[in-house]
């Protein structure tokens, strides 16, 4: 198990280098970007994200999660979903391209015709990657990963910023996201070394769909769930109105939804290793968990603490109505990388069926959020997704927890003293913010500064478990590069 141990570690820190490169470079060109561009021209982008966001999970159709667990994949296999991808992928985006004035008039925005003829280009290009993606994953390799998205971001981040500042408005949204997808897609063709075959299997495509078409009908599900907003704000309020939450759930999202993702892409290769011994699966799934939220907490209650300095100085006062709203999402996007963990320990044991059940369950309680919402505010449309959040991981856990003999009471318990001890440390930070009579920058830093500071130093007084966990694994890496370079 130490192999494996070295990986999980491995895999974990891969993945935050690369989340934090990512994210840190993605955050100083949506910073630029925000100040160069009007909120209305991220609404616009907005209004189409569904769409996108749709058809890239029927391109996916739950083969990716269905190669990761699958312990003795083939060529067959990879060449078989890869060609399924590609076609679904130009079929969707002929979709997209001969809908397009149907969905500008439903926005009554008529740039959006070109907009998503345009930016679903992606659909395909993302149809080319998928598999050389999925087979770097499946290695827990996150390097390799890391190295690509870095160079993508940062070659897109620049055409995109030359093209704002020259003048081309929304089109330099879309030009940068279609220059990434290129970038990344020729770059893991260029150094990954997978290569397809001339082969389609039947019998592979029906194995893989028995699983993923399940996952499909999920990730379809959750798609729309979580872009369901955008697509209402953008028909009852206005582009602005879409512009000022698209930034504020930009903003969020660079933490809740990287984290996710880095928990989503390692634990599923890893715990779905340890399928076969549940005691040593709940060890494990507890200290993931446990460590996991902790950063959770820091992250997200950290950035609403300091949503307004951070906001007025990073992308100006004319971006202030998003305060508020950032404030709620990184509230409600607190537990959802706990809850994604308790769905994965389902996939783990191949029921994918049960993920699904729970996923219906969900989106019909969400159905009475979202009616609400469009009647009284964006605002109270957040405040439901905090309501939501929390009855989606009492589900969740509920279900997984008896296959590991993991409660979601034992959970909660787990986790309290993490959350009691980071809301302690940045109600200080809030309240030395309200003391100081100074300008936003300085306020700034002053309140990222203590946060840490004060976070650090109630950990270790308090011997936290989660942040011993985390500390250990970090020693226990710094002293294998270090014994690596002697």
């Amino acid at each position: 198990m130490s192999t494996l141990k070295q990986k999980t570690i491995s895999g974990f820190l891969w993945s935050f280098t690369d989340f934090a490169s990512k994210q840190l470079i993605s955050f100083v060109i949506g910073i630029i970007l925000a100040r160069l561009l009007l909120p209305r021209e991220f609404g616009l982008i907005g209004m189409i994200t569904i769409f996108i966001a749709i058809s890239t999970s029927f391109i996916n159709s739950g083969f990716g999660t269905a190669l990761i667990r699958k312990s003795d994949c083939t060529s067959e296999d990879y060449s078989t979903v890869f060609y399924f991808n590609l076609v679904v992928g130009i079929l969707f985006y002929l979709v997209l391209f001969f809908t397009s004035d149907a969905i500008s008039r439903y926005f009554n925005e008529p740039q959006l015709t070109k907009i998503l003829r345009v930016l679903s280009i992606v659909l395909i290009i993302d149809s080319l990657t998928i598999i050389q993606r999925t087979i770097l994953i499946k290695r827990v390799d996150f390097k390799l990963q890391t190295k690509i998205s870095v160079i993508s971001s940062i070659i897109s981040g620049s055409i995109g910023i030359t093209m704002a500042f020259t003048g081309f408005g929304v089109w330099s949204l879309v030009g940068k996201q279609i220059i990434q997808r290129i970038t990344n897609s020729l770059l893991l063709w260029l150094w990954n070394r997978w290569r397809p075959i001339l082969v389609f299997s039947r019998k592979s495509f029906i194995e893989l769909f028995s699983f993923g078409y399940k996952l499909l009908l999920v990730s379809l599900m959750a798609t729309m769930y979580n872009n369901v907003y955008y697509f209402l704000i953008g028909r009852y309020f206005s582009a602005t109105d879409l512009g000022y939450y698209t930034r504020a759930d930009q903003f969020s999202k660079l933490a809740s939804t990287s984290l996710i993702s880095i928990v989503s892409q390692v634990s599923f290769p890893v715990l779905a290793q340890m399928q076969d011994d549940k005691i040593f699966l709940k060890e494990n799934f507890k200290k993931i968990s446990m460590s996991v939220m902790l950063i959770s907490f820091v992250v997200m209650i950290g950035m609403a603490t300091i949503a307004e300095p951070m906001i007025i100085t990073l992308i100006g006062e004319k971006w202030r109505e998003s305060i508020v709203y950032l404030q709620l999402l990184c509230i409600a996007g607190i537990m959802y990388p706990l809850n994604l963990l308790n769905l994965q320990i389902l996939n783990v044991f191949g029921r994918s069926d049960l993920v699904l059940r729970l996923e219906i369950i969900k989106i019909l309680l969400a159905v009475p959020i979202i009616v609400t919402g469009v009647y009284i505010g964006i605002s109270a449309m957040i405040v439901g997704l905090i309501i939501h959040g929390l009855a989606a991981f009492f589900i969740s856990s509920t279900w997984s927890g008896k296959f590991i003999n993991y409660s979601a009471w034992e959970q909660v318990l787990d986790i309290i003293p993490s959350f009691l001890l980071v809301v302690t440390s940045f109600l200080l930070v809030y309240l030395i913010g309200i003391m100081l009579p100074i300008n936003y920058l300085p306020k700034l830093i002053v309140q990222v500064f203590f946060g840490g500071l004060i976070t650090l130093f109630l950990c270790e007084i308090t011997r936290l478990k989660s942040y011993l966990l985390l500390k250990q694994v970090i020693q226990n890496k710094i002293k294998d590069i270090l014994e690596s370079r002697k």
